[in-house]
């Protein structure tokens, strides 16, 4: 208890506003593929479309605002995108209901959402850089997981009877009164932000766009974990639509049992953000990112092998729980990894970087996820996603080094960087202090 409170309450209060919204996005879990499919009786390759679009598309909004947010204050850029978000959810339950709701749509709904949640999360990250102590951004990321699956338990099996009660759209207009709560809970945190780093002397849009990949690709740990998360995210995310498809028409689930199916294994995630801290301080922060990193890759393989009626939800149930169980303990760990390993005066460009790669990814794995199934159907793009995620674990950092961050570029007119070590934590397996932290998509 004496750790929370020594987190502070502004921490607190960023921490329910987090709560607010998150249960939201949990209740409205999958809601454009479950409108596109029971609304609009869109096809698979839409629906793998929709989202696919809506991440390439938003990548192109959210890059030169990535810049613009790394000199600004973080606050009031993440108020604006909650009420970004609010607006565009909002529309489709107001589309639908004097029906006007169309594909096009959904697709812009998707494209104006995922970019507001790119600019919120490069913010947010520092924010909560700037916001809490280093010694205890482990047990806040580890908070913030722990919050998202407690979320995404409960949401998804609600949203399932909202949805069979009130219709699919229903759950976007929760969504969108989340994130409004979301906003006015940021709007109460009371300590001011830290000035932002000052904008280049003579800035260049291109070039300053490039410094957050530049920045992750000559940092060894970090460049690792970079294309580590690319092949997982991209073939998880490629599995997504696709598990919507499977339990919907080809397992004949009724929306509730759907959202069941998503909502329990969160628990998992619950479990593995739990124990994050105990299990890094037990035995070291490389060794549970790598082997939290493995654990992780060994569970969408069985998807495909889910058979119909009540053994084919457990299937499916059994092997999201050991999946997100790891990726609980793995989220945190990495997140504070990546917090510590970025410098502040990039963190925005490291972010933004990193979730533009990472959507535009996922949206490639699942066009081509949509396209597989047509051709071999939907099982078997279920089973190339699993063998895809099995090899990630190939791409984490195994090679044990020491680097520094030099040669990390500066633009024009912003001071070069000191090179700033990798955090090495011991490897020794007995109980001691925590170790440096060093910050996840997942995906």
């Amino acid at each position: 208890m004496a750790r929370q409170v020594s987190l502070g309450q502004d921490f607190r209060r960023l921490w329910g506003a987090y709560g607010v919204s998150a249960a939201g996005s949990a209740v409205a879990m999958g809601a454009l593929p479950l409108v596109a499919l029971l609304v609009l009786h869109s096809s698979a390759f839409q629906v793998s479309l929709l989202t696919a679009l809506s991440a390439v598309a938003s990548a192109v909004i959210a890059l030169p605002l990535g810049v613009r947010i790394e000199h600004r204050y973080k606050r009031p850029v993440m108020i604006t995108a909650d009420l970004v978000r609010c607006a565009v959810l909002v529309s489709v339950p107001v589309a639908a209901a004097f029906g006007g709701l169309t594909f096009v749509h959904l697709c812009a709904v998707g494209i104006l959402q995922t970019a507001a949640a790119v600019a919120f999360d490069a913010a947010s990250g520092a924010h909560l850089k700037a916001l809490v102590l280093p010694e205890h951004r482990l047990r806040a990321n580890s908070l913030f997981e722990t919050t998202t699956w407690i979320s995404v338990s409960a949401g998804p099996p609600v949203g399932g009877l909202l949805v069979g009660v009130l219709g699919p759209t229903t759950t976007m207009a929760v969504d969108a009164a989340s994130f409004l709560g979301s906003a006015f809970g940021i709007r109460r945190i009371r300590r001011p932000e830290p000035a932002p780093p000052a904008p280049a002397a003579a800035p260049h849009l291109g070039r300053d766009i490039a410094a957050g990949w530049q920045y992750i690709l000559r940092h060894r740990g970090l460049r690792s974990l970079f294309f580590n998360s690319l092949l997982f995210g991209g073939s998880i995310m490629m599995t997504s639509p696709l598990m919507a498809v499977l339990m919907l028409r080809d397992l004949g689930l009724a929306p509730w049992q759907y959202g069941l199916a998503l909502g329990l294994p969160c628990l998992g995630g619950v479990l593995g953000s739990r124990v994050t801290p105990l299990l890094t301080r037990r035995f070291g922060q490389r060794r549970i990112l790598l082997l939290s990193g493995v654990a992780r890759t060994l569970w969408t393989i069985l998807l495909p092998l889910a058979p119909s009626g009540a053994l084919g939800v457990f299937t499916i149930v059994a092997a999201d729980f050991g999946l997100l169980f790891a990726a609980g303990v793995f989220n945190p760990s990495f997140t504070t990894y990546r917090m510590e390993a970025t410098r502040d005066a990039f963190m925005t460009r490291v972010g933004t970087s990193w979730s533009v790669s990472s959507k535009t990814c996922q949206a490639v794995f699942m066009i081509v996820g949509g396209l597989i199934a047509v051709a071999v159907g939907v099982r078997g793009a279920l089973l190339i996603a699993g063998v895809l995620c099995l090899s990630s674990a190939l791409l984490l950092p195994w090679r044990k080094t020491r680097t520094s961050a030099e040669g990390i570029p500066a633009p024009a007119g912003e001071p070069v960087p000191e090179p700033v070590p990798e955090p090495v934590p011991e490897p020794v397996p007995e109980p001691a202090p925590e170790p440096a932290p060093s910050q996840a998509d997942s995906p």
